[in-house]
């Protein structure tokens, strides 16, 4: 009868042969859960000065809109609270265009200087991955060559 050969033994040998830093893979998923963590820090105070811009947008919208909607002696009155209101929408529409830019603008360059870290740090890594792999693999030759 034939014997089936264990490949199992095959692929630990060969495993065993390339040897793989785990600690490297360790770093590299904490290095990129703190870069996540400080995106996600960056987006959610845009979000959080955002709501607030749209939050006094509405509530001043909303109290002109009392004055357009209040009872007037004249009927010239109307016209001028509708004058008015639209008057004072467009010059808080301009402010809050205006801080919603500054808003964008804070997020951006924050954004720009985490990818340049990013990239720093990830041009780093790979270096000094690149040393301790080019070390192993040294060893590990000197090893086969020996035996």
């Amino acid at each position: 009868m034939a014997k089936t050969a264990d490949f199992n033994k095959y692929v630990n040998e060969a495993l065993a042969a390339f040897p793989v830093d785990t600690e490297a893979y360790t770093e590299a998923f904490k290095s990129s859960a703190a870069m996540g963590e400080k995106f996600s820090k960056v987006a959610l105070e845009a979000a959080e000065k955002s709501t607030e811009i749209s939050s006094k947008w509405t509530k001043d919208t909303l109290s002109k809109l009392a004055d357009v909607t209040a009872v007037k002696d004249e009927p010239t009155a109307y016209t001028k609270a509708m004058t008015d209101f639209a008057s004072a929408q467009a010059e808080m529409s301009a402010e809050t265009l205006a801080s919603f830019a500054e808003i964008a603008k804070k997020v951006q360059m924050e954004t720009v200087e985490l990818m340049m870290a990013a990239g720093k740090e990830a041009s780093e890594e790979a270096t000094a991955a690149v040393k301790k792999a080019t070390a192993d693999v040294t060893t590990a030759a000197k090893k086969a060559t020996k035996a």
